[in-house]
């Protein structure tokens, strides 16, 4: 029974849906940002802004010539309006008090630049084996929609 409890406790802090315990479910505002969903989604699942606090955006984004070892370098305009986006939309922007769970654990002077760095990240995927995200469907542990077929809508369950 504490479990239950402890787990639907857990839920509410974080800001997720509680499904059957002790699977949680995280529900975001999808991306409907023009600039970010033509730019980001060309390598990658774009990731919502929520994941991150706007520090980290910051630093991802301010470093676009070597990102993860690759280029993706954009002309400053439309780097400028997607950073714009990712910060006012972060996990730690006024408007997104309800999900400041996201951030238990991140410390003020931390900067993580990985989702899966997040402790709420490893908190919720810690019974996945790490072999799991090497198998040929899944590749990386940043791959969402692999295992969470919503995931561009937002919606992180377990399929």
């Amino acid at each position: 029974m504490r479990p239950a409890r402890i787990s639907a406790g857990l839920a509410a802090i974080l800001g997720l849906t509680a499904m059957a315990m002790p699977a949680l479910a995280l529900r975001l505002p999808p991306v409907t940002h023009p600039a970010t969903l033509k730019e980001c989604s060309g390598c990658h699942m774009v990731f919502p802004p929520q994941m991150l606090p706007a520090r980290s955006w910051t630093a991802l984004m301010g470093d676009l010539a070597n990102h993860f070892n690759e280029s993706a370098a954009l002309p400053p305009d439309v780097q400028a309006d997607i950073v714009g986006y990712l910060t006012a939309n972060a996990a730690d922007a006024p408007a997104n008090k309800a999900i400041r769970g996201l951030l238990s654990g991140v410390k003020a002077t931390d900067v993580p630049l990985r989702i899966t760095e997040m402790p709420w990240w490893k908190r919720s995927h810690g019974e996945v084996s790490p072999g799991r995200y090497a198998l040929p469907q899944i590749k990386t542990a940043s791959n969402c929609i692999a295992c969470h077929r919503d995931g561009a809508k937002g919606v992180f369950t377990e399929n």
